[in-house]
């Protein structure tokens, strides 16, 4: 878990999520990036209108032959706030992004993991802060192609499968 703190107040929180260990088998696993935002406070959304606020990216590094799906992002939620004319599209609470993590069928068994890099502008009401970007490191269990993988974090994922 990474915490941004300006003047001693949490703004964002992120962790990195899987539903599954990955098999090697050239098949998708689902991944996310949970951004848990501070009560007080908002990051801007992926996608603005406003051309003078940093939109929020997320940028995943793969070990060699992985390949990575498009960030999926939330759906930004529309606020009047004092310091715009314009409403601005932001996340606020909880934002998971996701993603898919495609495993090479040749790929070692074992732990490994993928870095995420969120790059992001956090703001309250009044006054938006510097931009900065955080890295989440995701874990994630690589099996056989033929092993039965555990799924996890299935809340995140649109509920559990049998």
């Amino acid at each position: 878990m990474i915490r941004h703190t300006f003047f001693r107040r949490t703004l964002l929180l992120c962790s990195a999520l899987a539903l599954l260990a990955a098999p090697a088998s050239r098949a998708a696993a689902p991944a996310a990036m949970q951004a848990n935002i501070d009560v007080n406070g908002y990051v801007n959304a992926n996608r603005l209108t406003n051309k003078f606020l940093i939109p929020t990216d997320l940028k995943i590094e793969a070990p060699k032959g992985w390949r990575v799906g498009p960030v999926i992002y939330p759906r930004a939620v529309v606020r009047r706030l004092s310091f715009s004319k314009e409403p601005v599209q932001l996340y606020e609470g909880r934002a998971i992004m996701r993603f898919t993590a495609t495993v090479p069928a040749n790929f070692q068994k074992g732990d490994t993991q993928l870095r995420a890099r969120v790059h992001y502008q956090s703001c309250n009401n009044e006054v938006c802060f510097p931009p900065t970007t955080r890295e989440v490191t995701l874990s994630i269990n690589v099996v056989g192609a033929n092993e039965t993988v555990k799924r996890i974090n299935g809340e995140y994922f649109g509920g559990r499968r049998k």
